[in-house]
């Protein structure tokens, strides 16, 4: 998804690329191997200092900072590129983050967003995790990033154009029961289901991530192939 997004944006070397919700640095390094002056902003340390261990590795330039999607520490107009892979649509506020995108996008610069759906895979895994931690009220689900309306309400008003067109990636895993273990592992919005629900109930909701998994898995020989489709989007400012 980084890959493609990155592609599709084209950033030049130089140009100043800012990943939002950056995670372990993915996006923000693949802009980086095109010699960009590339950041990457999260507010999980861990994971910033994972981004920071593999652009050390690669021998690659990049600041990678924690901090917060909806309130970033930048200037206004500061970025020729804004990026998000499964990121900034998981903020609490979503206007207040579609407005830092914006605040700190160069006029005429480009958002690019990968991001989940109402349907398929993300439908179903998020559907699974409402059931037993529903979001507070006035919390919008991260699936309305996925589709056109969302997107027009969110940043509509400070974009000339908005392109968008569903994808399709494989996630790769052992077996599905990796799967799940992955994702209760590592992914944030499975790790806080988890911890606020009663321990029964942590069985249940695993089990049914298990069979969201068994429902799009492509593999046949024991490993776990997971077909997911998502809304590949970007933006262009004003």
């Amino acid at each position: 998804m980084a890959e493609a997004l990155v592609q599709d944006v084209d950033p030049h070397a130089g140009e100043h690329v800012l990943d939002v919700a950056c995670g372990s640095g993915t996006a923000a390094l693949v802009a980086a191997r095109r010699y960009c002056e590339v950041t990457g902003i999260d507010y999980v340390p861990e994971l910033i200092e994972r981004a920071e261990m593999r652009a050390r590795a690669e021998g690659l330039d990049a600041d990678f900072r924690v901090g917060n999607a909806q309130d970033m520490p930048f200037s206004d107009d500061s970025f020729d590129v804004v990026l998000s892979v499964y990121g900034v649509q998981f903020a609490a506020d979503q206007e207040r983050a579609a407005r830092e995108l914006l605040r700190v996008c160069k006029p005429g610069g480009k958002i690019g967003l990968a991001g989940p759906i109402p349907e398929g895979w993300s439908g179903d895994w998020f559907a699974a995790h409402a059931e037993y931690n529903p979001p507070p009220p006035g919390v919008e689900s991260p699936l309305r990033w996925g589709t056109e309306g969302g997107l027009e309400e969110l940043l509509g008003a400070g974009v000339r154009s908005i392109e968008s067109d569903r994808r399709t990636a494989l996630q790769y895993y052992r077996s599905i029961d990796h799967a799940v273990e992955v994702f209760s592992t590592y992914f944030g919005p499975t790790i806080q289901a988890l911890e606020k629900i009663a321990p029964e109930e942590q069985q249940r909701l695993l089990e049914d991530l298990y069979d969201v998994m068994d429902r799009y898995n492509r593999a046949t020989d024991g490993t776990a192939v997971v077909e997911n489709q998502y809304l590949h989007t970007i933006a262009t400012k004003k």
